[in-house]
């Protein structure tokens, strides 16, 4: 079968899949960062995403050690269509007293990790 063909055949399923709102709302992003740590630290990071709903949107952050290890992570369990940008806390990170600066990554449901990272000094 010729690919003009193919293309006549599927021309729908091709235009579906490739404007699907879930494929089109990218990575998330981390917006900003205020943290606070007398002990263990809080973070309260906020998050942007075009999030489309229960097929794509933005599920996790994380902050990661310099070396490249977690030391904590928010779990989001729903989306946040109508609320963008917006924020969550994290609070009673541990974080080693030699490590002067984390970064904060986020996730989402389709890409998984690879938007817009900060890296923070952490106040001691």
């Amino acid at each position: 079968m010729k690919v003009s063909n193919l293309f006549r055949k599927y021309r729908l399923l091709i235009f579906i899949l490739f404007f699907s709102p879930a494929l089109m709302a990218g990575k998330a992003g981390v917006v900003d960062v205020k943290v606070n740590c007398s002990g263990s630290c809080t973070f309260n990071v906020t998050l942007k995403h075009a999030d489309a709903g229960w097929d794509h949107y933005a599920n996790e952050w994380i902050v990661v050690a310099p070396d490249g290890t977690i030391l904590g992570s928010r779990v989001l369990y729903h989306p946040h269509v109508h609320e963008q940008p917006f924020t969550r806390s994290l609070s009673g990170v541990s974080i080693p007293a030699d490590i002067k600066q984390v970064t904060i990554r986020a996730k989402d449901s389709v890409h998984g990790y690879g938007g817009i990272e900060k890296l923070v000094d952490l106040p001691r």
